[in-house]
């Protein structure tokens, strides 16, 4: 598989979502979907010398690294420490609406100012050797998206990013929570196909609102590179996710199971525990994989009450997976 396969379907990055176990999670569920990691800081990589944020496993690969920040030198440091930790790609926030990230002058406030965001793509591109990508908004507060979008894309490209994925969404900076930020601002597909049209060689992946493989399979049919999918992937990952190889990327051979992923994480959380981890820690990535099956409301509540209890560990996965093997005892 290429990278430019990869990104065809991707796993958005989520802050207090998408950690490495989440990301342990998805990658049984699907061989083949670029995952991301939640978004890191430079000034903590770089600053800090927070480098356990860059901790992932090999079977996680293909995996992105983002990074959010808007000094270039900065920026170049953290991306080439994401180089050699084995990262597939580094990828720069520029859509992220929190509070936190406009106070450090990084996330969407930067559409504001694509030049610094250039700068920052051109030192990133300079440090080290992985691919430099941009994830975006297509505008932000009262700016004419229709505009500012193409300068945008324009800006990025000359400084050699070859790729970019757009939340299809404004962020509104004034007046609307993060959280909102997901929701209320109108989707406007129809730019970012405008968007392939005008960049023809600029890898264009498409985020915001998508929910199902079969409006991800659209996208691609309409003429874009790539999806990306995320609160559906985390919520109801089986949905998404087990049979993303086939769907998406031509795979031959059986769907992969959320059942077949349970047994798979069993080793997994007993290696986590035995280096001194929680189950919980875990299991809160897990509670979706059955969503819309007989005994999921039994399997997310033995996992939610138990997980965090003294003690807990594999054997409440398996009481736990029992209800949907059996789902006339969780009616009981």
């Amino acid at each position: 598989m290429t990278k430019y396969q990869a990104h065809r379907l991707a796993i958005a990055p989520m802050m207090d979502w998408t950690d490495r176990h989440c990301r342990y999670l998805h990658r049984l569920l699907s061989r083949d979907a670029l995952l991301y990691t939640e978004m890191v800081t430079a000034p903590a990589l770089v600053r800090g010398g927070a480098l356990h944020l860059l901790e992932y496993t090999s079977e996680e690969h293909p995996v992105a690294l983002q990074l959010g920040g808007s000094d270039p030198a900065e920026l170049a440091q953290a991306a080439k420490l994401g180089a050699e930790a084995g990262y597939d790609e580094i990828n720069l926030n520029v859509g992220c609406p929190s509070d936190r990230v406009q106070s450090g002058t990084f996330g969407a406030v930067l559409m504001k100012n694509p030049g610094l965001v250039a700068e920052c793509c051109a030192a990133m591109i300079a440090a080290q050797p992985v691919e430099v990508t941009v994830k975006c908004r297509i505008g932000v507060d009262d700016q004419d998206a229709e505009e500012v979008l193409p300068e945008f894309l324009a800006r990025i490209v000359a400084a050699g990013v070859e790729r970019v994925t757009i939340h299809a969404r404004k962020a509104w900076l004034q007046g609307l929570s993060p959280r909102e930020n997901r929701d209320v601002p109108p989707l406007d597909y129809d730019l970012v196909q405008r968007m392939k049209g005008l960049f023809p060689n600029l890898h264009i992946s498409v985020n915001g609102g998508i929910a199902s493989l079969e409006q991800a399979r659209g996208f691609l049919d309409a003429g874009l590179d790539g999806v990306m999918i995320g609160r559906a992937a985390y919520h109801q990952p089986a949905d998404i996710l087990c049979a993303a190889d086939r769907v998406i990327f031509g795979a031959q051979g059986p769907d992969s199971t959320p059942e077949g992923a349970v047994l798979a994480m069993l080793p997994y959380i007993e290696d986590h525990l035995a280096t001194g981890g929680k189950l919980h820690q875990v299991t809160r990535h897990m509670l979706g994989l059955f969503a819309g099956r007989p005994g999921a409301r039994a399997w997310r509540r033995i996992l939610s009450e138990g997980a965090t209890r003294p003690g807990a560990g594999p054997e409440l996965v398996e009481q736990a997976l029992a209800q949907i093997a059996n789902p006339a005892r969780a009616a009981e």
